[in-house]
């Protein structure tokens, strides 16, 4: 169990970090860069502040074990929307390896943190 908290903790810290402190950074301390992933792309600028916003309540909601199931359950889906049509997206117009690898390792990483509640969540009630 100590294994799999761990894990756990790990993988879901990566997210909090990529998915909600570092736009949340950029937002605070680097207006200009806040849209550097989304204009090239051709978003226009209030997309960007969403996508900050819903990035930072998903990833603060998956942080937050006390939260309903129901609600971390949307929020693992959210972001995991997220990465697929940022993945989609870089695939589609700027077709940059970098661009488009970033979105798929992150979203490997939101897996690992998942599958690892998930079990956490069945060794606890066995």
């Amino acid at each position: 169990m100590k294994k799999y908290k761990t894990i756990f903790w790990i993988a879901t810290s990566v997210i909090f970090v990529m998915e909600a402190l570092m736009p949340l950074a950029t937002l605070l301390f680097a207006h200009e860069y806040f849209n550097a992933g989304t204009k090239p792309l051709g978003y226009p600028d209030y997309f960007a502040y969403t996508l900050i916003v819903c990035k930072i309540l998903g990833a603060s909601a998956i942080m937050l074990p006390k939260l309903p199931v129901k609600l971390r359950e949307w929020a693992y889906a959210g972001l995991s929307f997220n990465l697929i049509f940022a993945t989609i997206s870089h695939m589609a117009v700027d077709q940059v390896m970098a661009n488009i690898a970033m979105p798929i390792v992150v979203g490997i990483v939101l897996g690992i943190s998942y599958s690892y509640s998930q079990k956490i969540k069945l060794q606890s009630i066995n």
